[in-house]
């Protein structure tokens, strides 16, 4: 076989075998996985990773509540089980969603005063409570209902795999006795990192800080602020509504914390190319981007248009699932901006059409979003900053400007200006002005942030594996070795004082002072045997 190969090609060999390997179904047999998603815009990436896990032989069964949103109780790449539930969950409900976006929005145009922030802070914080108490009473359900209990044990899966967001998933795998396979960034109150890994909030930044990896003590004041409040999260909002099922049916001594970091592997939705760099642990395998592909061919009505762009290109806005468009009178700033340029635009927006629409836009109630940051002719994306549009942008090579609405979308917005791809504006005090000077920027050659998005792009593509690959692998890899706990840290076991060695600490200072206390001891009866002629006076 090596003598019939060509000569020019014998270097590239060894490379050619990795990638036909990685190619090839898995060598395990087809697994039997249980699958614990969280609705919602999560679903839409937990779903592309399924795909890939079935295309590889693997038994599918997810769990969805009959009020659910996106997910489909049927499918042909995975059976599902379906919960009765007596309402909806907020996260299942697009209703309270919007609801709850055009209350931040509402208290967002205020000016900002510390009664702003504690505003926006009470809603999360109840959103958050309220999400949490459905995922917990989403698993008891589960847990109590004795048919669907016993139906789960008798399927005998290889292995959960869930979304820590929301934490039911954790309490259903861990009663099972399954090993955990986390689809994470985030979990119930911070990034997910800072589960498991050290996390120097010096330069670490936490969710909602807004701040990068370069600090002031401004920031640093500012990061430590966000820190305690996701510790108010944990231990007043979110521990106590799952503790009463830890108690039940896990153990006394378990919270849901540490059933999270208890998780053999965290598939995570980072890429650092993207992320600031900072510690992790052997049990985190990154997958960021693992959502693109190659854009496909546009219809016949679209490619017409983004042909006529001619030399300017074209540019992309979309807000996400979420918010189909702005407030009216923001969207007719968008749209007197988009007026102004020779780009043309595709914007995908619902509602009434601004009045002050141009001839260049084209408005749509959904859009092809891959295919058309894929298209040659696309040269800047608007964006509200999901993570899923964000990789999809960085993946084609695509400047942005970030119109951040709500929850990570500000942190996310945060690093791609650091890395200078993209500008951020205020979508509460947008003028005319500022987003059409920021477009101009975005799209003048002169500029960074073309070669910084192109060579953003090259590094992202420049691995051994994609990486919804290296995803199935690890997945497959828990599948055969019954969980991985030989790559997780188990200093979640540990007592807090123990973990930062305050009880080392401790020791080291009694046995300090008891030291000098001899010492000094030592030399006053030495002073007293001295003084008193060799007596010493015992009173």
């Amino acid at each position: 076989m090596w003598t019939a190969t060509p000569r020019i090609l014998r270097p590239l060999a060894p490379l050619l075998l990795a990638s036909i390997w990685w190619n090839l179904p898995a060598d395990t047999q087809a697994g039997k996985i249980l699958v614990y998603p969280v609705d919602g815009s999560h679903w839409l990436n937990m779903n592309i990773l399924l795909r890939e896990l079935h295309k590889r032989g693997h038994i599918i069964t997810v769990v969805r509540s009959s009020s659910s949103w996106y997910i489909s109780e049927e499918a042909a790449h995975y059976t599902s089980v379906t919960v009765p539930v007596p309402r909806a969950s907020s996260l299942e409900d697009p209703k309270y969603m919007a609801s709850f976006l055009k209350r931040n929005l509402e208290i967002w145009t205020s000016q900002w005063s510390m009664s702003s922030f504690i505003a926006l802070q009470q809603e999360m914080i109840s959103l958050l409570e309220e999400s949490h108490r459905d995922s917990a009473e989403l698993a008891r359900l589960i847990i109590e209902n004795k048919k669907l209990n016993g139906q789960l044990k008798a399927s005998k899966f290889d292995l959960i795999l869930t979304d820590p967001g929301f934490a039911g998933g954790l309490v259903v795998g861990k009663y099972l006795g399954l090993p955990t396979v986390l689809n994470v960034r985030w979990i119930t109150n911070a990034e997910g990192h800072f589960a498991i890994a050290p996390s120097p909030l010096s330069y670490v930044p936490t969710l909602g800080s807004l701040v990068s990896d370069k600090m002031s003590l401004g920031n640093k004041l500012k990061n430590f602020l966000h820190y305690g409040i996701g510790l108010y999260i944990d231990h007043i909002v979110v521990r106590p509504l799952y503790q009463r099922l830890c108690d039940e049916y896990i153990s006394p001594d378990s919270n849901i914390y540490s059933l999270i970091q208890g998780a053999d592997l965290w598939l995570m939705r980072v890429d650092f190319v993207f992320e600031f760099p900072r510690p992790t642990m052997p049990n985190v395998v990154y997958m960021g981007g693992f959502q693109c592909k190659p854009s496909k061919p546009l219809s016949a009505e679209l490619e017409a248009f983004m042909q006529s762009s001619g030399e300017h290109g074209v540019i992309v806005m979309a807000l996400g699932t979420l918010l189909g468009s702005l407030l009216p009178e923001t969207s007719e700033v968008v749209a007197a901006a988009f007026a102004r340029l020779p780009q043309k635009v595709v914007w995908r927006h619902l509602g009434e059409k601004p009045s002050t629409l141009g001839n260049n836009t084209l408005i749509l109630d959904w859009l092809p979003q891959n295919d058309l940051l894929g298209h040659p002719k696309t040269r800047v994306f608007v964006t509200h900053g999901g993570t899923n549009g964000i990789y999809e942008a960085v993946y084609h090579g695509v400047p942005m400007l970030g119109l951040p609405l709500i929850f990570d979308q500000f942190d996310n917005m945060v690093r791609l200006e650091a890395r200078a791809v993209a500008k951020v504006l205020d979508v509460m005090a947008l003028g005319m002005d500022d987003l059409t000077d920021s477009l101009k920027e975005l799209l003048d050659p002169e500029k960074p942030y073309q070669q910084n998005m192109q060579k953003m792009s090259r590094l992202h593509h420049d691995q051994p594996i994609k990486p919804i690959q290296r995803a199935a692998f690890w997945i497959e890899f828990v599948m055969r070795h019954k969980g991985a706990a030989h790559l997780r840290t188990e200093s979640y076991k540990m007592p807090w004082y123990s973990y930062h060695s305050v009880d080392v600490l401790l020791f080291l200072l009694s046995g300090a002072v008891a030291s000098l206390l001899v010492v000094w001891i030592s030399c006053k009866v030495f002073y007293c045997l001295i003084m008193g002629g060799g007596k010493v006076k015992v009173h």
